[in-house]
């Protein structure tokens, strides 16, 4: 019975939700969109031309965001040509539908050979940006999923310090609790600005977080 009261909570908390009614007016497939458009719109991140990688991309909600911003005309106030000033390559252990001008391509982010195909498909540009909105499934024992969360921050953090340009910058999901301060500690060893970021968009229940980092250090 009480696993059917939190059903139904979080059903009608999700049907009411403003950000979902906003998802569905504007065409984006999760609200999720508006964590990405805030931080963008504070930190400045997505710009035309830029060449930027979507880790955890499914369903592809931050994807589209990035593309619609990159959209020629977008930011000039004139009609969309159609096509994009830049280059999106999105990644996910799940599908994804195929969304305009963006490269998607299925699989684990923690395996190499996946690894190696998203390598080849930055090939020698140099990335802007690295957003990522993966988490782990979670498990419920603490420390595991911390370990877990740790991990996929790795991951991407060892992506962007070998494809990032000096003055990129990589965006993580990760989650307010044990591990989240190691997590810090990477980023500020790796970049010289680093910021969390809560957006209004994200669930005050929640314990997830972002965190921002921009200017790679020089490597020891």
């Amino acid at each position: 019975m009480a696993k059917n009261r939190f059903n139904y909570s979080w059903l009608h908390d999700h049907i009411n939700d403003p950000y979902v009614k906003l998802a569905q007016r504007e065409g984006y497939r999760a609200r999720a969109a508006y964590k990405l458009k805030e931080i963008d719109e504070q930190d400045k991140l997505i710009k035309p031309g830029q060449i930027i990688v979507d880790l955890g991309s499914t369903p592809g909600s931050w994807s589209q965001y990035v593309r619609n911003k990159l959209a020629k005309g977008a930011n000039r106030g004139d009609t969309r040509e159609g096509g994009i000033d830049g280059k999106i390559i999105a990644l996910d252990i799940l599908p994804m539908e195929p969304i305009a001008d963006v490269t998607f391509f299925q699989g684990d982010f923690r395996e190499d050979s996946v690894l190696d195909q998203l390598k080849e498909l930055v090939g020698d540009y140099q990335v802007d940006l690295v957003i990522s909105d993966m988490a782990p499934n979670l498990s419920g024992v603490a420390s595991a999923d911390a370990a877990r969360m740790e991990h996929l921050c790795d991951l991407a953090l060892e992506f962007s310090q070998n494809h990032l340009k000096p003055d990129g910058a990589l965006l993580v999901k990760c989650f307010h609790g044990s591990g989240y301060s190691q997590i810090v500690e990477k980023f500020k060893h790796q970049f010289k600005i680093v910021a969390p970021r809560k957006p209004k968009a994200s669930r005050d229940k929640s314990s997830e977080t972002f965190i921002l980092g921009r200017q790679l250090k020089r490597r020891d």
